[in-house]
């Protein structure tokens, strides 16, 4: 990971970059918050490690403007005021969690992990799974067991809302906006055509059904 660390006494700076580099950082320094913010607005870091009190641009003002220009960087306060009052104060400010000097290096390494985990972005879904029914949404390929299922794009869309919301009852409601992206009734069985024609084209021929009407509410597509 690429961190930065705004630190203007040198031996804690020197302390701190060298503890993450040896933990398998990437590490960048700065030693004033107006270059620790010149830096964080110019090149993408995966955390900043922020002193509190700097010299030029104190380390509230640089969160403060990073939160501003609408730069989420996960940010670690590092400060001698630790008392509560102060520590809220730079966790409104938009700091992501705050930690009082002097610390120990292995809690600072802890609060950087667990930013770091926190911040990085699942990665996206590229299959949906119920039983023996699988989608491949790059491919754009349906399959029950070893049968590939031939499937217009409206029926991989409402089979893809179906799959994403599995277990749960859909109502004519949510289909109708999130399938059909209408925002009213039109008054029309286009969705009861759509799902009798998808529920042939992944049930038909298997002994277990998937795609299950319930009465009265909309359909529900489970194992049971």
């Amino acid at each position: 990971m690429h961190l930065l660390i705004v630190e203007d006494d040198r031996d804690t700076r020197e302390f701190v970059a060298n503890g993450l580099k040896q933990a398998g950082h990437s590490v960048d320094v700065a030693d004033n918050g107006r270059d620790g913010l010149l830096l964080a607005s110019t090149v993408e870091f995966d955390l900043i490690v922020l002193d509190r009190m700097l010299p030029e641009v104190d380390g509230l003002t640089v969160v403060r403007t990073l939160r501003a220009s609408d730069n989420h960087v996960p940010v670690l306060i590092l400060s001698a005021l630790g008392e509560v009052d102060q520590r809220v104060e730079g966790l409104r400010a938009g700091g992501d969690d705050y930690l009082a000097k002097p610390f120990a290096f292995s809690e600072l390494e802890a609060r950087v992990d667990a930013l770091i985990r926190r911040h990085v972005p699942d990665a996206p879904t590229t299959t949906l799974t119920l039983a023996d029914l699988q989608m491949d949404l790059i491919a754009r390929h349906v399959k029950r067991g070893e049968r590939l299922i031939e499937l217009q794009p409206r029926e991989f869309r409402l089979l893809e809302y179906l799959m994403r919301h599995a277990g749960q009852v859909v109502t004519r409601t949510m289909l109708l906006e999130h399938v059909w992206d209408y925002h009213f009734d039109p008054q029309t069985n286009v969705i009861d055509v759509h799902v009798s024609r998808l529920r042939a084209k992944i049930d038909k021929g298997f002994e277990r059904q998937l795609l299950h009407t319930v009465r009265g509410a909309g359909y529900r597509l489970a194992v049971a």
